[in-house]
């Protein structure tokens, strides 16, 4: 059959009478029969021969629609249907055999065809499935080459490919029903369809009749539940304020009155066209960054493989400019979500993961749009996600990398220009060595761990780069880690800074999914313990977000670990949201904690920065000591208040 069809000669316009029986009579119930048994056959023709420009899901629906409506209201001649003669025998029955079957294939791909050529025509509304989003399994590599050539030929010659190479028609057969269907140059469709370039193996129907193209055995997934549920709730409120404006605009006068300087409904607007279109996207220079007085985001070059797909850039522009309900959103806090004002800077597209992924910047935020590059997304941006992260402000350090990705517990970074190394470190192991991070071209990491707090913390991962030492913490930006004095912090570098980092990088936890900028320890005491135990570090550690509002500070308490354990946890003494404690506006700390020495005796251990001049305890336990530390006896459980004096007798509250 395959080499019949190969040395056959291309027909010229045939007539579909010759072919004929133009005294036979389809009837609907014979025709209804042909439909009942070759259903799944006529939906994968259909699904086949559509445009691929509606997405995966609306041809389903469509394909499904276009089937259903080709049963005749009477009986019904063939006369003027295109009965080719039947191709070899194969699984699944003779069907071209069958006048009942080829009378519905023909009106189907006579509809299929139709709904191409008329492109301002909408896919029919029914059938639709509320709540759910109905797609094929995907296959492997060779299925999406196949369907990506189908996509480029033009729907008459899909349908030419499908005849040939799905129902096995010869030529001169495959042509009479092209004509039949309405296509104008049968013998362009077959040319068209013999020079597609498809993969191996699309010529012997096994890939076409491959359930990645199998309209029939479908997934299932929800839409957006917490969306619908949200919009059903915004249309009701909606409903009460169009009656509310009727009443008043049914009054005498003008209702509100004039609109003023706003625009009319649907006005065209220049600067928000601008920010839709991909050929006015700002670029950086590939080596900006080398010259410019600020190195932050602005400086970064445009890099990745489809930094030139305007395709992809047009979806994602327009996306961020009206996310649909599917596009799974997520914003720091304080981050606006709304659209840009004008055209942003690009900084990344490419494919990370099997998503294609493009990274905005537009002064403030940082933007990543996200969609499946391959299965299920094929390109119409379904399955997309959009994010939002204040970065404003940023300088050298805090503008060191970028998350472009995560997969699995995994996470990729797109680093800064001028970052030139990647090593991976464990915080609460300082003394174990660093992993190099492998770097592509476009300055895309291999997969680095993310932390994962809902576990036991014996890990936290961290990236130590040219630019400091920065941490995930669930941001499109990862933290800055310092050690040191709240206004001059510095490195991580130093052995006792190590440590404590150490001790106390499981506090991390805390602070993820907050918009966290940089995260600093320093430690503001050292006190000696009762009995000769040695002495306890205490550290205050802060965490300043992009936004400003949202700090938070922690007091920690570490004693010297039993049984030689020089990085335990340490104990956290004080948590407080906001305030100026230990930042650069108010570099001073008190805090306090109950500790029970090795011969049970309780004590009230308080320590201050070093500028205190005496500690006072009032409450549960009674004491006061000139400097900053304080040990007093207490029993268990006591409460006590704290408070602290500087040498000009300003009053410093302890942590709470």
């Amino acid at each position: 059959m395959e080499q019949q069809q190969a040395t056959s000669p291309r027909p010229g316009r045939t007539s579909a009478d010759d072919l004929a029986d133009a005294g036979e009579v389809i009837g609907v119930e014979q025709a209804e029969a042909a439909l009942v048994e070759h259903y799944p056959r006529l939906v994968r023709l259909a699904y086949l021969v559509l445009p691929p420009g509606t997405g995966r899901g609306r041809r389903v629906l469509t394909a499904h629609a276009v089937v259903q409506r080709t049963l005749p209201r009477r009986r019904t001649a063939t006369r003027d249907l295109a009965l080719p003669a039947p191709p070899a025998p194969r699984s699944g029955g003779d069907t071209a055999a069958d006048p009942g079957y080829a009378f519905l294939r023909q009106h189907v791909l006579r509809a299929a065809l139709a709904t191409g050529r008329a492109r301002w025509r909408r896919p029919p509304v029914l059938p639709q499935v509320w709540g759910l989003r109905l797609f094929p399994r995907s296959g492997g590599a060779d299925e999406l080459a196949l369907d990506q050539a189908l996509s480029s030929l033009s729907g008459p010659g899909r349908a030419a490919f499908v005849l040939r190479d799905l129902e096995g028609l010869t030529d001169r057969a495959a042509a009479c029903v092209l004509e039949a269907s309405g296509v104008a140059d049968a013998r362009e469709a077959l040319d068209e369809a013999e020079g597609a370039a498809v993969p191996a193996g699309s010529r012997d129907r096994s890939l076409l009749e491959s359930p990645e193209f199998d309209p029939c055995a479908l997934q299932a997934r929800p839409t957006d539940l917490l969306r619908r549920r949200q919009h059903a709730r915004a249309a009701l409120a909606a409903g009460a304020a169009v009656v509310v404006c009727g009443a008043l605009l049914g009054l005498p006068g003008e209702g509100w009155g004039p609109d003023g300087a706003a625009a009319p409904p649907y006005a065209r607007n220049a600067a928000a066209e601008a920010a839709l279109d991909p050929g006015k996207l700002t670029v950086a220079p590939a080596h900006a960054w080398e010259s410019a007085a600020r190195q932050d985001f602005s400086a970064w070059p445009a890099r990745g493989d489809r930094t030139d797909d305007r395709a992809l850039l047009r979806r994602a522009l327009a996306v961020w400019a009206r996310p649909g309900a599917e596009v799974r959103l997520s914003a720091t806090p304080g981050t606006p979500a709304g659209p840009a004002a004008g055209p942003p800077q690009l900084l990344f597209a490419g494919v990370v993961d099997h998503s294609a992924v493009v990274l905005f910047h537009d002064g403030l935020r940082v933007v990543r749009y996200a969609e499946a590059a391959d299965g299920e997304g094929r390109g119409d941006g379904s399955g997309a996600a959009l994010d939002f992260a204040r970065t404003d402000g940023a300088d050298a350090a805090s503008a060191g990398a970028l998350v472009v990705g995560r997969t699995e517990g995994n996470v990729r970074y797109l680093t800064a220009p001028w970052v030139k190394s990647v090593h991976l470190v464990d915080l609460l192991a300082p003394d174990a060595a660093a992993q190099r991070l492998g770097v592509d071209a476009s300055g895309v990491t291999d997969p680095s761990p993310s932390p994962r707090p809902d576990q036991k913390c014996a890990t936290w991962p961290a990236l130590r780069m040219d630019g400091g030492l920065l941490t995930d913490l669930g941001d499109l930006a990862p933290a800055r880690l310092t050690y040191g004095a709240p206004r001059k912090p510095g490195e991580v570098s130093t052995p006792k800074a190590r440590t404590a980092w150490a001790r106390g990088g499981c506090t991390l936890a805390a602070m993820r999914g907050q918009g966290v900028r940089s995260v600093n320890s320093w430690e503001f005491a050292r006190q000696p313990l009762p009995g000769g135990a040695g002495a306890a570090a205490w550290v205050c550690t802060r965490a300043e977000t992009w936004r400003g509002a949202g700090s938070r500070t922690l007091a920690q308490f570490q004693a010297p670990a039993p049984g030689g354990r020089p990085y335990a946890p340490g104990v956290v003494a004080a948590s407080v949201a906001g305030g100026t404690a230990c930042g650069p506006r108010a570099p001073r700390a008190l805090a306090g904690v109950l500790w029970k020495a090795g011969g049970g005796q309780w004590w009230l251990l308080a320590a201050g920065s070093g500028k205190l001049a005496s500690i006072t305890a009032t409450g549960g336990v009674q004491g006061r000591a000139a400097g900053h530390l304080l040990t007093v006896k207490a029993g268990a459980g006591a409460q006590a208040q704290l408070t602290g004096r500087l040498a000009d007798g300003k009053r410093v509250d302890a942590l709470r």
